[in-house]
């Protein structure tokens, strides 16, 4: 008995590297764009009718699909609306583009999420990962999130203290990643409130700078260092063509950083007076930097490895330069990781989400 064709809406074998910003992967053995939460619903109904597995797909900017692709059913998020609840409340469907709302509440004059400009993706992806970026995460800022129980087919509202926030992750991304839909996201932003100029870049950008810069000056200087740094997404850009940061930055005890550092200077990584880049995190730990650990493993911006290679303006990039397997990519970044973990004992975690089924293993 054959099995009847899959409803309207729902598209088989459809290639998904187009929908990256890698520009990798195989096709989707089905796929669908839901612009509705019942399209939501009846997606998720012929994928249990069928016994196929899931994958919720965003902006696609941080994941890396198979070269198989995925044996079941991708849907696209394209759910779309803001609506402001109050002088600092505005919720936002998921499938909003992030960077299109960060610049409407800026317009807005919003504060607490103006660092988070140019972060490529949508609004229902930025919960997962807890997205953070020049001393701000969005964590900070969520007031709720609203999502669909795959398990009760019901809604539900979890408010900030609920969502398991951490260093880019959460309850969503690290104990739950096939049981919720994020249909949307509330925020709680700050109304005339001052612009978060904390971290070294942006204090750097207007350390000549008489007066104090207001939030659309701190938006167009975020996206003028990522620019610099080949971290927007842009048509174009051979740079660009990447899932963002690949590793996370470490996040350690202070004794660890300590020691992290006494090895690079025994090395000579580090002249008199220079200190190993680092970052005091709210909960007595410090955050070091990724970027540094993988150059001074000997990881220099602009390497090549055949279709793929570092960016050449940021070696937290792992690049597309055209023609790449998802293998390729991931056999150079266990290269990188192993490198890392040789020279200073630090086991680099990975960032992007991994979809399909890949022929070995990956750390």
């Amino acid at each position: 008995m054959t099995r009847s064709a899959p409803p309207w809406g729902i598209r088989e074998n459809v290639p998904l590297a187009p929908f990256t910003t890698l520009g990798i992967g195989g096709p989707a053995r089905y796929y669908a764009e839901a612009r509705t939460e019942s399209q939501i619903l009846a997606a998720l109904e012929f994928a249990e009718r069928r016994k196929l597995p899931v994958f919720i797909l965003g902006g696609g900017s941080n994941i890396v699909v198979s070269d198989t692709g995925f044996p079941g059913l991708v849907i696209r998020i394209a759910l779309r609306g803001l609506r402001q609840t109050g002088p600092s409340r505005i919720i936002a469907a998921a499938g909003e583009v992030w960077d299109a709302f960060v610049q409407h509440c800026v317009q807005q004059n919003l504060a607490g999420i103006e660092c988070l400009s140019g972060i490529p993706g949508t609004v229902g992806a930025t919960p997962m990962q807890n997205v953070g970026a020049y001393g701000q995460e969005v964590s900070e800022v969520i007031h709720s999130v609203r999502a669909l129980d795959r398990q009760s087919l019901q809604t539900i509202e979890l408010r900030n203290e609920e969502c398991g926030f951490g260093y880019r992750t959460s309850f969503f991304s690290r104990d739950l990643t096939e049981r919720f839909v994020i249909l949307s996201v509330q925020f709680a932003l700050h109304p005339k409130g001052e612009p978060c100029i904390t971290y070294p870049d942006l204090r750097s950008w207007f350390a000549k700078v008489r007066d104090r810069p207001g939030l659309v000056e701190v938006r167009e200087a975020v996206l003028r260092i990522r620019e610099r740094k080949s971290m927007l997404h842009r048509p174009g850009d051979p740079d660009a063509r990447s899932a963002g940061s690949f590793f996370k930055n470490p996040v350690l005890a202070v004794d660890s950083a300590a020691n992290v550092a006494e090895t690079a200077k025994r090395m000579g990584l580090l002249r008199d007076g220079e200190t190993l880049p680092r970052y005091a995190q709210p909960d007595n730990r410090v955050k070091i930097s990724a970027a540094w650990l993988i150059e001074h493993a000997g990881y220099r911006k602009g390497m090549i490895r055949g279709h793929v290679g570092l960016s050449s303006r940021h070696n937290l990039a792992l690049i597309n330069r055209g023609g790449a397997t998802a293998w390729e990519l991931l056999e150079f970044a266990e290269e990188i990781r192993a490198a890392v973990h040789a020279r200073f004992g630090i086991e680099l975690v990975r960032e992007p989400t991994l979809v399909g089924v890949f022929e070995k293993q990956v750390l």
